[in-house]
């Protein structure tokens, strides 16, 4: 992709840590203009500092629930001539541990919903004119949006709203590709809050399912739902055989 994605400009939501970080890095050594936000003032600044050695990098601090800041991160892709590609990888797990849907508390759950559904559907809406054409947008998933998991009803049928939206989306929007990505279990900090009790060092890295994003990011899949370390084993596979 070297030479070829160095016009090229992707906005990141959630990207302080995490997979949103290892995807920003990934994209930026490849040399992709990046546009990243975290509600971590400090620790957005520590991942612009590290971006900046290989690319342009805008970082922007704040809440994605936020009108005015989604309003930034617009002005922000029109200042880069938009974005050929949007990531909504910020989202919130709900109270720690995972209560009960009996015993949910019902402004969390509305908070939920509003950060990992309405948020990003509002992102995109913010951007409708800064999406290049052929522009792909990345839904960030979870099995949990498919699973009956015990304690997972506020998060995974917020995913579960999240890839329904994604799925309209793109049946409204042939000129765009839609897809939404179930990165799998990784070793992060809102994996741990999920499981607060247990070591979860046994999880992959983020950056094991960060190539099946760059595929979807530069290849020529069509719309739909994916699990991005299928696709990287995927790719890995393709690599090892040519």
């Amino acid at each position: 992709m070297t030479g070829e994605t160095s016009y090229r400009t992707v906005l990141i939501t959630g990207a302080s840590r995490g997979l949103g970080l290892a995807l920003a890095r990934a994209l930026a050594k490849d040399g992709w203009t990046v546009i990243i936000d975290a509600r971590t003032e400090e620790a957005l600044e520590s991942a612009r500092a590290e971006l900046s050695r290989y690319t342009r990098v805008v970082a922007i601090p704040g809440d994605v629930t936020d009108p005015e800041h989604r309003a930034d991160l617009a002005a922000a892709a029109r200042e880069t001539g938009g974005v050929d590609a949007l990531v909504n990888n910020a989202s919130i797990l709900g109270p720690s541990p995972q209560p009960a849907l009996l015993d949910y508390p019902l402004d969390m759950f509305e908070q939920v919903y509003l950060t990992n559904v309405v948020s990003p559907l509002a992102l995109i809406q913010a951007l409708n004119n800064e999406l290049k054409p052929q522009a792909r947008v990345i839904n960030v998933t979870s099995d949990a949006a498919i699973e009956p998991y015990e304690g997972w009803g506020g998060y995974g049928s917020s995913k579960a709203a999240l890839e329904q939206l994604s799925n309209i989306l793109a049946a409204e929007n042939p000129a765009l590709r839609v897809y939404r990505v179930d990165p799998g279990d990784m070793q992060t900090n809102m994996h741990q809050e999920a499981f607060p009790d247990e070591d979860i060092s046994d999880r992959p890295l983020p950056e094991e399912s960060v190539p099946g994003f760059i595929e979807l990011l530069t290849g020529d899949l069509p719309s739909g739902r994916y699990d991005a370390r299928v696709l990287a084993a995927r790719v890995g596979t393709a690599t090892a055989d040519s």
